[in-house]
C-alpha cells in the first residue's frame, strides 16, 4: 500500500536472511526442470505481526541476491475500499469480516498475470487518501513474487508459505506504536473476527515466524523445530 508505515529492525532482516536461503535453494531446483520457473513465495499473520516488515525484508534480501522481485500487497485487495469498510462492516454485525472480504478473483488474476510474465494493472491504496489507486507492472522484469497480507499463504500454488506465528493479543503494543487505525471497540471486534480466520491457515505453512522471529520448519504434521 502507498505511505504504508514499515517499522523495519534487526529480527526482521535476520528472519529474511534465512528465509531467503530457502527460497534461493528451492528456486534453484525448480530451475532445473524448468528454465522459466516464476517462483511465489507469501507471508502472512495476524495484524500488527510485522508480515509487511518481514515480506520488504525478504524483498531486499532476494534483491541483493540478484533476484528481481516484487511485493503484492493483499490488503490492496478488499472488495470494500478503505473509506466504507467500516460502515460496511458494522451495518453488517462484523459478519462478513475474513477470507471473503478479498476479492479473491482480482487478485488471483494479477498472480496469473505474475506466473504468466505479462503487463498487469494493480489495485493499490494510499493509507493517506483512503483512495484505490491503480499499479501498472510489468511482470515480465519480475522472477520473485512476494505476498504479502492476513491470508496472503490462502493463495493456490504458492511455492514457499511463511506464517509469523503471534496473535493481536501479542502484538497490541506495535499496533498503537504504528496508529494506522483507529483502536476503539470496532477495531477489536474485527482483529478478533480477523484472527479466527488467520489461524485457520497456520497449518498450511512450510515456516513459521516466533515470537523472537526465529524461523521453524515441520518436523511432523504437529510440530515445528529451528530450521
Amino acid at each position: 500500500m502507498l505511505s504504508d508505515i514499515l517499522l523495519i529492525t534487526d529480527k526482521h532482516r535476520s528472519a529474511a536472511v534465512a528465509i531467503a536461503r530457502k527460497v534461493m535453494a528451492d528456486r534453484e531446483q525448480r530451475l532445473r526442470t524448468n528454465s522459466s520457473y516464476r517462483y511465489m513465495a507469501a507471508v502472512s499473520g495476524e495484524s500488527g505481526a510485522g508480515k509487511s516488515e518481514l515480506s520488504h525484508a525478504l524483498a531486499l534480501e532476494l534483491r541483493r541476491l540478484g533476484v528481481r522481485v516484487k511485493v503484492l500487497h493483499t490488503d490492496n485487495y478488499y472488495k470494500v475500499e478503505p473509506s466504507m469498510r467500516r460502515e460496511h462492516r458494522e451495518m453488517t454485525g462484523f459478519e462478513g469480516v475474513g477470507m471473503d472480504e478479498y476479492d479473491w478473483e482480482l487478485l488471483h488474476g494479477n498472480i496469473d498475470d505474475f506466473r504468466h510474465a505479462r503487463k498487469a494493472v494493480m489495485p493499490c491504496i494510499d493509507i493517506l487518501t483512503d483512495e484505490v489507486d491503480l499499479l501498472h507492472t510489468d511482470f515480465s522484469k519480475i522472477d520473485v513474487l512476494v505476498i504479502d497480507g492476513l491470508y496472503a499463504i490462502g493463495v493456490e500454488h504458492t511455492d514457499l508459505k511463511v506464517f509469523i506465528d503471534l496473535t493481536y493479543h501479542e502484538t497490541k503494543k506495535s499496533q498503537l506504536l504504528r496508529g494506522k487505525e483507529k483502536t476503539d471497540h470496532h477495531r477489536w471486534e474485527v482483529l478478533e473476527r480477523e484472527h479466527r480466520s488467520v489461524r485457520s491457515l497456520r497449518d498450511a505453512a512450510h515456516l513459521l515466524v516466533d515470537a523472537s522471529y526465529a524461523i521453524l520448519e515441520p518436523q511432523s504434521e504437529e510440530e515445528f523445530v529451528t530450521a
